[in-house]
């Protein structure tokens, strides 16, 4: 028996929302096309997004290009570390992650085993694809990242990005110097990243080009405290924390400042973000009974994170699936980009008063060191300026060299200097979004099927604000004029930016099962009412219920509806 899966799959296929990528030659896994109707309902999720981060939040956007420079990967780890456990089935010799076998062996945390203990659990595990038990098999390490080169030949290496966060790291001190060098601030982004995983098997959930939606948001070390916590201090989520996790129990209901306050959540800039992460999925369509936060366990979490969590949505194929992932990533990316780059990625950060400290300072004996060090000398002087003496002397780096000046060469002054700030390098606040996971998860949490009058009817009861068509307009009949009212209707729609579908094909009740099927939460009659009374029905796609209104407030109560300012249940009032 299909499951809901296969139905909403197949009706993404059949009604242009998805469907497989160069089908003519076969396809590749891993690569989806977004149809007529898929496209644009993925524009207005990414709208919806960012709508939150940019004109709420007011985290600019930018755009950077999706293939990187090697050094840029070599910075952030991704060269070194960035790679799945890989092992070939001998008999079939196609390519599987080792982690799912163990995981479907019954392993639990498979991820973390060694490459010797993967070889070892899979070792009487069937192949997926012959059947074949695999035996003695080697685990070996495969990068994720597309290579590629950037000019003719091979001397310059780079990379597909493998997420769309490294492009704000690295444009940090222009970022800082837009913001007028003051923390908080943040910066997005929304495009297309790239991994070559081994085996895609599970269509829109792992790509091997996706979109991401991704804010980095950098603050102050000594406070993380969010400046708007109150708007979401009192919204409460299902966290399934790391406690609840060890003891196997079920998900607890917090808000945000009882989970902050209990240490459940490690700061107020996660908890915030959380929220928001809820607030905007269920906004989109995903059932909040289908929604919850999984925390990121000690032996899972990154080692330079502070707290990281999870927005799982559950599917009923493939359970419980990682959508958006919200972590502390302390100060990790820019020092890592700063050893690598040379630029310092601070922010001065100005004290609440003026400090006075005492500081020694070293006074080369320019008598004694310039002709010691001839050309030199005077790069070496200030370069120990800047620099605290040692028992013994000091050592200070000048193009590329190290000197060790011996302290008779200079002098220690010990003066009181006033302090109005430091240099500080920001902790890294981010909420990364899975731009397709999200689609299809409101696919299948908004696919239904009842029968109605005898017949079954399929629907997606998808919000009003990402519909791909927003509004349907029928003439009852194509004759004595009503079509031309009809099509008048419809370009006065347009024209306010609603996406309307005008459809005289077949009979009005397979028509309205139509726009049902791909989710057109609204529908216009024109009948022979109109022509006396001026009058329309409008129709709600989820109860099935009409209501007559002047045609010419159509514009204003379907964009009101849109925007959720009014329920259908109220024109009826």
């Amino acid at each position: 028996m299909s499951d809901t899966y296969d139905k909403v799959i197949e009706l993404a296929k059949r009604r242009g929302f998805v469907w497989p990528s160069a089908e003519v030659y076969g396809a590749v896994a891993g690569f989806i096309d977004y149809g007529p109707l898929g496209a644009m309902m993925k524009r207005r999720v990414e709208e919806i997004w960012r709508h939150y981060y940019v004109i709420r939040e007011g985290y600019y956007e930018i755009e950077c290009p999706t293939v990187g420079t090697e050094s840029i990967y070599i910075a952030s780890g991704h060269v070194k570390g960035f790679a799945d456990k890989m092992c070939e089935c001998p008999h079939c010799h196609e390519y599987f992650r080792a982690d799912h076998l163990a995981e479907a062996c019954g392993i639990a945390s498979a991820s973390h085993l060694t490459r010797e203990e993967l070889a070892a659990a899979i070792e009487e595990a069937a192949c997926p694809g012959c059947g074949e038990v695999f035996g003695k098999t080697e685990v070996f390490d495969f990068n994720l990242m597309f290579q590629t080169t950037i000019g003719p030949g091979s001397q310059r290496k780079g990379y597909l990005r493998p997420e769309t966060a490294q492009g704000i790291f690295t444009d940090f001190s222009r970022l800082s110097r837009f913001y007028r060098m003051k923390l908080p601030f943040g910066a997005v982004q929304i495009g297309k990243s790239y991994r070559n995983e081994i085996s895609p098997r599970q269509g829109m959930i792992r790509l091997r080009e996706f979109t991401q939606a991704e804010a980095e948001i950098f603050v102050n070390p000594e406070s993380k405290r969010h400046p708007n916590f109150g708007r979401y201090a009192d919204y409460a989520v299902d966290l399934w924390g790391i406690e609840q996790q060890q003891q196997n129990t079920d998900p607890v209901s917090k808000t945000m400042r009882e989970a902050v306050d209990e240490g459940i959540i490690a700061n107020e800039y996660i908890a915030y973000y959380l929220a928001l992460t809820h607030d905007l999925l269920t906004s989109i369509g995903i059932d909040r009974n289908r929604l919850r936060f999984r925390q990121h366990l000690p032996d899972e979490r990154a080692h330079y994170a502070i707290d990281c969590w999870d927005a799982e949505v559950r599917s009923e194929r493939f359970g419980w699936v990682e959508t958006v992932g919200i972590a502390d990533r302390t100060d990790y990316d820019l020092r890592a980009h700063s050893g690598e780059s040379g630029d310092t990625m601070t922010v001065f950060v100005p004290f609440d008063e003026a400090r006075t400290e005492k500081r020694k300072r070293i006074v080369a004996d320019m008598g004694v060191l310039g002709p010691k060090y001839r050309g030199k000398a005077k790069k070496i002087a200030d370069a120990l300026a800047e620099t605290s003496p040692g028992p013994d002397g000091a050592e200070v780096t000048v193009d590329g060299e190290t000197f060790f000046i011996p302290g008779d060469l200079y002098t220690v002054h010990e003066e009181e200097v006033e302090v109005r700030g430091a240099e500080v390098m920001p902790h890294v606040i981010e909420p990364s979004y899975g731009i397709d996971r999200m689609i299809y998860g409101v696919l299948e949490h908004s696919y239904d099927e009842e029968i109605v009058e005898g017949e079954e009817r399929r629907v997606l009861r998808l919000p009003a604000c990402i519909a791909p068509v927003q509004v349907a307009v029928f003439p009852l009949v194509n004759k004595d004029g009503l079509e031309e009212i009809a099509r008048t209707i419809t370009s006065d729609l347009q024209d306010a930016r609603i996406l309307a579908d005008y459809d005289d094909n077949g009979a009005i009740g397979r028509r309205y099962r139509r726009q049902d099927e791909v989710g057109t939460p609204f529908a216009v009659t024109v009948d022979y009412e109109t022509k006396e009374t001026g009058t329309v029905t409008l129709r709600d796609r989820d109860s099935m219920e009409q209501v007559r209104i002047p045609a010419g407030d159509l514009v204003a109560t379907i964009g009101s509806l849109i925007r959720c300012r009014t329920a259908f249940a109220d024109l009826k009032q």
